[in-house]
């Protein structure tokens, strides 16, 4: 009688172990999202309502990288490749996307900044990565980001040595409906 809830007990437990460890995998991706976007960890970058006074005359130089996956017909560049910013202050960049497919194409941005430490001190007003683009065949726009360097990067001595941050946006094609294409840009 004994052996028999030995192992009923030790079929409880191992049943509760697989289902404990199921649930967190099963939560691993937005737990690990939330973890990024608090601490700023792989140079994800913060969301903010408003930016801050500028402080001071300290600037940083703002560099801006783009990039689409393979096989998405888009062609995807900064308007500038830098800017100069004062340290608190709201600035606002543009990036230019055009549709060389020949159907409509829905994509996807995801960014970061580099180095990865100043990710929690970038934050981003408002971005075209916050909501997905559709561009019609041959269409181009101009997307904004607005964003700004939280003041408190001046007081954190691992970011003292930062001159210069990189953002950097990749468009991916939504992968769930026709508008996945894999045409080709034209040469």
């Amino acid at each position: 009688m004994r052996d028999i809830w030995q192992r009923r007990l030790t079929a409880y437990l191992l049943t509760g172990v697989i289902a404990g460890m199921l649930g967190l995998t099963a939560a691993a991706v937005p737990l690990y999202r939330l973890f990024c976007q608090v601490t700023g960890y792989g140079g994800t970058t913060q969301r903010a309502e408003q930016a801050p006074e500028a402080v001071g005359d300290r600037t940083i130089r703002v560099r801006f990288n783009a990039d689409v996956a393979q096989g998405m017909p888009w062609q995807f560049a900064p308007a500038a490749r830098e800017v100069e910013v004062r340290i608190g202050e709201q600035t606002l960049a543009f990036y230019r996307a055009h549709n060389s497919g020949s159907r409509q194409v829905t994509g996807t941005a995801t960014f970061n900044v580099t180095p990865a430490k100043a990710g929690v001190y970038f934050s981003k007003i408002d971005c075209f990565c916050f909501t997905e683009q559709v561009l019609d065949a041959g269409q181009t726009i101009d997307m904004p980001v607005s964003f700004f360097v939280d003041p408190a990067i001046l007081d954190d001595p691992y970011t003292q040595e930062v001159r210069s941050i990189t953002l950097s946006y990749t468009f991916f094609p939504r992968d769930d409906g026709p508008e996945a294409s894999d045409d080709r840009p034209a040469s």
